[in-house]
């Protein structure tokens, strides 16, 4: 098992007997650093036949594209409701801009026509739900789905190692702490949590900031849990100072870039994320 790209944007390679898979696709500008780790670490491109995506926000599939014209055997897995977001012209273009202005915040320069990594809607593969199970050989890898994060969220789970890939469904390890991201539903995201909780866990591969192993990974889970207690008890803290959703967004804005000051997202991203999520977090989970 392998984690490729750089530490606050990574992607996982797989190696089964009979075939390899890339898990999640990390943010377009990643590329350079993905194929010269391809190269370094020697690994047999061909046995990639399979990939796997967690979910459909653009820092999550910005590499498919390109393994997909590169790897000509390559089959793409997601869930139903991901093949729905990745067909939507819309939602397309957001993934193709906001890989662009990561680009631009953190000077990375390179042309995203070069590596082919623009999203069409002509990219499909296969369905997977809950349930699933994708056999590498060794290895197989079983599907769960833990909406909350977005609607199209999954989590996969490799019994024979203890490794779970939650994407951010499962919190993001960033430094001495756990930042929560219920962006789609917050009560959802509350409940794949206590969902994922109940796994074996040796390996917590996060897509982001990387990987936790051995006790602190038994326990990543359980302490996003309270983490996620703590962030809403914020938010709703937050609000009855500030007066307004609004208000409220911009003021937990100002608090994360403050304390998390080399967090990887745009302030104007981070404005996209934060606002549904804390809008149902006051109105829907009740102040």
């Amino acid at each position: 098992m392998w984690y490729l790209g750089r530490e606050e944007s990574g992607i996982y390679l797989v190696e089964g007997s009979d075939c390899s898979m890339i898990i999640s696709g990390g943010m377009s500008y990643i590329t350079p650093d993905v194929l010269t780790q391809l190269k370094e670490f020697a690994i047999d491109e061909t046995k990639i036949q399979k990939l796997l995506i967690l979910h459909s926000h653009f820092d999550h599939v910005g590499l498919v594209p390109m393994f997909k014209k590169r790897l000509k055997d390559l089959t793409v897995y997601a869930s139903h409701y991901a093949w729905e977001t990745l067909q939507d012209i819309e939602e397309i273009h957001k993934i193709n801009s906001f890989n662009t202005i990561e680009m631009q915040l953190l000077n990375v320069s390179f042309d995203l026509t070069r590596y082919d990594l623009l999203w069409g809607n002509d990219l499909d593969g296969i369905t997977v739900s809950e349930g699933d199970s994708i056999d590498l050989g060794r290895f197989h890898i079983e599907i769960l789905e833990t909406p909350g994060h977005s609607k199209c969220s999954i989590s996969a789970y490799i019994p024979q190692i203890k490794a779970l890939f939650p994407s951010d469904s499962g919190g993001i390890p960033f430094k001495n702490s756990i930042i929560t991201s219920g962006n789609w539903n917050y009560t959802e995201f509350q409940k794949s949590l206590r969902k994922l909780n109940s796994l074996d866990v040796d390996y917590l591969c996060a897509d982001h900031y990387g990987y936790v192993t051995g006790p602190e990974a038994r326990e990543f889970i359980s302490e996003t849990i309270q983490t996620s207690y703590q962030f809403c008890a914020m938010i709703k803290a937050v609000y009855r100072r500030a007066g307004s959703v609004e208000k409220t967004v911009k003021q937990m804005i100002k608090y994360t870039f403050g304390i998390h000051k080399e967090y990887f997202l745009s302030p104007d991203i981070l404005q996209e994320v934060y606002s549904p999520m804390i809008r149902h977090i006051i109105f829907e989970m009740g102040i």
